[in-house]
């Protein structure tokens, strides 16, 4: 991680030079001939049923006139005539696509039990200008060459990244729409354009309450942008204070089916893997990996929506506080989600089964031998091995009668063998 951290001067210097630009957008290509994947029944890629010529590794592509690379993720065990999930995870400032590859591709990679096939672009002099939508057109260009040749989900395309990534993230979710299913977009800012930016797509931001490089008044605009393409209630979402090393995540409410708006602020600086507890960064032990991955993987291998986002989006916050809750009795079911050599992931879902809303709730569960939760989220867990608690995070306390809520976490150790002792109480 200390990589990331010495180049923090040259990103703020670029989003000096870059605030006032904005990347083109080539007509037609990828994003043009996409759009019946989205909008009709699941499409089968070219590549779906032939004997891939592309393997794990760097890949070159022609792109624009110029030579370009990219690094290329194929799932253990690939079976052309299964659909995976495409992912970009494009890097920083001063980064490259070795670094996010090193990185598991921002903790997704080893989290994907071989669900995904990952790409990681390296961008031009280390960065993200998109100077006349040459890196739109990279994009296009290598969804192209890869669906041609392996299996693609065509509902399941996502993109993700940090800093100058995540601008560049922001950027494929305002000009490509109608192909990207979401974004997450980690301490960003409109540094590579948003071409577009009226139609709704899926999106999760990350931003540090402190960030001193991009401020995370830009992050909050870049969430805006979509707070209103995908009809959500607007509202201004709770963050931590300085010094309480944590981090909150919010889902807005009323938001269209299918489009989602998360927002998580955390007390930190300018990192995509803060640690709650903890004023120092750690790849391993952050929670975003977790939460970003909860967050796409939520879509099921469906048509996404294809009615128009509504004319005229709420624009004002709720003017009357969420109920306080009564006690009520509440049940916990936990469920395996994902598992790989060494971890896995796991979710438990909180039930109200009474006729009272709860108001508060804690979960207790006893983990196997050989397990330690490695990150949570939206929960606050006591422990990380043999009998844990974990109580409900500020945001999702207040469960209605036959509603749930969910929290979950990675842990290391073998995930075959599930908790025991399993119970919830509220309040």
């Amino acid at each position: 991680m200390l990589r990331r951290r010495f180049f923090l001067p040259s990103i703020a210097a670029a989003a000096l030079l870059l605030a006032a630009t904005t990347g083109g957008v080539l007509s037609g290509g990828f994003g043009a001939t996409a759009v019946a994947a989205t909008n009709g029944t699941l499409a089968a890629t070219a590549g779906c049923g032939k004997a891939p010529t592309l393997a794990s590794g760097t890949r070159t592509i022609q792109s624009s006139g110029q030579s370009r690379t990219y690094n290329l993720r194929i799932p253990d065990g690939y079976d052309r005539n299964r659909p995976y999930r495409l992912i970009f995870g494009f890097h920083w400032l001063n980064g490259s696509a070795n670094n996010v590859t090193s990185a598991g591709y921002y903790g997704l990679q080893p989290l994907s039990n071989n669900s995904a096939i990952f790409v990681a672009p390296q961008g031009l002099n280390a960065g993200w200008a998109n100077t006349n939508g040459r890196d739109l057109t990279l994009f296009d260009d290598i969804s192209r060459q890869i669906e041609n040749d392996l299996c693609v989900d065509t509902t399941q395309r996502f993109a993700l990244g940090w800093s100058y990534g995540g601008a560049m993230s922001y950027a494929v979710a305002c000009a490509r729409p109608t192909v990207i299913r979401a974004v997450t977009v980690i301490s960003g800012a409109n540094l590579s354009g948003c071409n577009g930016g009226t139609q709704p797509v899926a999106y999760f931001g990350i931003h540090g309450i402190y960030d001193s490089v991009l401020n995370i008044s830009q992050g909050r605009q870049l969430r805006d942008t979509f707070v209103r393409n995908n009809g959500c209630t607007a509202q201004s979402p709770r963050e931590p204070s300085r010094g309480s090393l944590t981090h909150i995540t919010t889902a807005y409410s009323g938001c269209r089916a299918g489009y989602p708006v998360q927002w998580a602020a955390f007390d930190g600086d300018h990192t995509p893997s803060p640690v709650d507890g903890s004023g120092s960064p750690n790849d391993s032990r952050t929670w975003t990996s977790g939460e970003i991955w909860r967050f796409f993987s939520q879509f099921e291998s469906t048509t996404p929506p294809t009615t128009p986002p509504p004319t005229d989006p709420p624009t004002d916050p709720p003017t009357t506080p969420p109920p306080t809750g009564e006690p009520g009795a509440c049940a916990a079911t936990y469920r395996t989600l994902n598992t790989w050599p060494g971890g896995f992931q796991a979710e438990v879902t909180v039930a109200n089964n009474s006729t009272a809303p709860l108001n508060g709730w804690t979960v207790g569960l006893t983990l196997a031998s050989g397990q330690a939760i490695s990150s949570l989220w939206s929960g606050v867990n006591t422990g990380t091995t043999g009998s844990v608690t974990v109580r409900n995070a500020p945001y999702n306390g207040t469960v209605n009668p036959n509603a749930s809520t969910t929290f979950g976490f990675t842990a290391t150790g073998n995930g075959a063998t599930a908790p025991s002792n399993v119970s919830c109480t509220s309040p």
